[in-house]
């Protein structure tokens, strides 16, 4: 039987209750990516650099309202030193932010961040437009598994300031109430290198 057989053949049972083994087959790689889109975030795949620096290009002529954007990593500014846009190393509401993150959370979709990353500014009080890097080795089952890999990647010095991205529509009303005053939503293009 061929693959899209199996795909369409499926019985009304199996598609109203997926089975554990299903679900276990799953990469944890696309469970992120799935969760991350239907959160709506913009996923852009790269398996070599001079494809990341492509799909730079790409969003920053998407986006040519943009006139400066905001990197405090040195190895990201060689990544968008070619690009015709100015670079600034101060934070803005109102300049998109080209950062790394700390991991990538499959369960929800989430990207991770602390303050390697966004200093001591909370996610709310930053742009909404955020360009993200980040690699396939980032990507974690969940946000026990990603506080527990800070934990034991600074050993004892473990930075502040962390937190996470959960929704990538920053326009649209959150129904939420436990989430009320506290959006952090943001328009998010995602750079996921191949790195395994």
């Amino acid at each position: 039987m061929s693959f899209f057989k199996k795909i369409f053949k499926k019985s009304k049972r199996d598609s109203i209750k997926p089975s554990k083994n299903t679900i276990k087959e799953e990469s944890i790689d696309s469970v992120f990516v799935k969760n991350f889109i239907e959160r709506g975030g913009k996923f852009l795949y790269c398996t070599s650099l001079q494809e990341v620096t492509e799909f730079l290009t790409h969003i920053v002529s998407e986006n040519e309202h943009w006139d400066s954007v905001t990197c405090i990593d040195n190895d990201l500014l060689k990544l968008i030193g070619a690009l015709s846009i100015k670079k600034t190393p101060h934070f803005s509401r109102k300049t998109p932010l080209f950062t790394c993150c700390e991991h990538l959370i499959a369960e929800n979709g989430s990207i991770l961040f602390s303050s390697n990353q966004l200093s001591d500014i909370k996610l709310s009080d930053l742009s909404e437009d955020f360009i993200v890097y980040a690699t396939t080795s980032q990507i974690v089952n969940n946000q026990s598994e990603s506080l527990t890999g800070i934990n034991s990647h600074y050993r004892g010095n473990i930075p502040s300031n962390i937190g996470a991205v959960k929704n990538y529509s920053p326009h649209e009303k959150d129904v939420d109430f436990m989430n009320y005053g506290c959006n952090n939503a943001k328009n998010l293009y995602l750079l996921l290198f191949e790195d395994l």
